[in-house]
C-alpha cells in the first residue's frame, strides 16, 4: 500500500514540475502502480500463508510432544513391569534352587537308609540261614543219639525202661525230660540275634549291645535298658556268662 501512494506522489510530483504529462508516462505510471499493487497482494498472500504455516508447525510440535510424552510414559511403564518380572523370576529361581538342594538332600537321606535296610536284610538272611544250619545239625544229633540210647546196656535199659514204665503216684508214667534249650548270651550276641532270638525291637536290642557287660542279668532293669515286662518275658532264655 505504502509503495501505491509513493507512487502517486510521484505522478503528481511530476505533473507539478512539468505541468503537463504525456498520455505514454500517464499510463506507464499507471502500469508501475498496477505491479506494485499486484506485488503487494503478492507479499500479503505469502505472509499469510506463512503464518499459516507457522501455526500448523506449531501445532505439529504440540502434538510431537504430546505423543513423545506418551511414549515415554509407556517405556517406563514397561521398564518397570519388566524389572518386577525380573525380580518375580529371580524369587521363584532362588525357591526352585531350595527346593533342589532339599530334595538332593532328602534324596540321599533315603538312599543312607536303603542301603543299611539292605545290609541288615542281609545280615538277617545270613542269620536266618546259620539258625536253620544250626536246627538241622541239631535234628540230625538228636535223631541219631536215639537209637544209641536203645541199643543201651540191657540191665541199665531195663532199668530205664521199668523206671520210664512205673506209673507215678498219680497215676502217669514219668514223661523223658525235655533237651536243655541253649542260652542267648547277651554280653556276646550280636544285636540281629538279639531281634530274632529274643524278639525284641532294633531299639531295644541297640540298647542292650551299647550298655554292655553285664554281671547279672538284673542289670537290665537296674540300668534302665529294658522295662520289667520285656526283661520277664527274655530272662529265661538269655545268660551272662563269659
Amino acid at each position: 500500500m505504502r509503495y501505491v501512494w509513493m507512487a502517486g506522489l510521484a505522478l503528481m510530483s511530476a505533473m507539478a514540475v512539468s505541468g503537463c504529462v504525456s498520455d505514454k508516462k500517464y499510463h506507464e505510471a499507471l502500469a508501475d502502480a498496477d505491479t506494485v499493487r499486484g506485488d503487494l497482494e503478492r507479499a500479503r498472500a505469502q505472509k499469510n500463508a506463512l503464518e499459516q504455516q507457522v501455526k500448523t508447525l506449531k501445532d505439529l510440535n504440540a502434538k510431537f510432544g504430546s505423543e513423545s510424552q506418551i511414549a515415554r510414559d509407556e517405556l517406563q511403564r514397561i521398564q518397570h513391569g519388566r524389572d518386577k518380572e525380573r525380580d518375580t523370576i529371580d524369587v521363584r529361581t532362588k525357591e526352585l534352587e531350595d527346593k533342589v538342594k532339599q530334595l538332593s538332600a532328602q534324596n540321599r537321606n533315603i538312599k543312607q537308609e536303603y542301603d543299611e535296610a539292605r545290609r541288615h536284610n542281609e545280615q538277617l538272611k545270613s542269620l536266618v540261614a546259620r539258625y536253620q544250619k544250626e536246627m538241622k545239625e541239631r535234628s540230625r544229633s538228636l535223631s541219631s543219639s536215639a537209637p544209641a540210647e536203645l541199643t543201651a546196656p540191657l540191665s541199665g535199659g531195663a532199668s530205664a525202661a521199668k523206671s520210664a514204665s512205673s506209673p507215678t503216684p498219680f497215676g502217669g508214667p514219668v514223661e523223658a525230660a525235655a533237651p536243655p534249650v541253649s542260652l542267648l548270651n547277651i554280653n556276646k550276641a550280636p544285636s540281629t540275634d538279639l531281634v530274632l532270638t529274643l524278639g525284641v525291637s532294633q531299639d531295644v536290642a541297640d540298647r542292650i549291645v551299647s550298655n554292655r557287660p553285664y554281671r547279672v542279668k538284673g542289670e537290665l532293669v537296674a540300668k534302665n535298658v529294658v522295662p520289667k515286662d520285656i526283661f520277664d518275658d527274655i530272662k529265661d532264655r538269655i545268660t551272662v556268662s563269659p
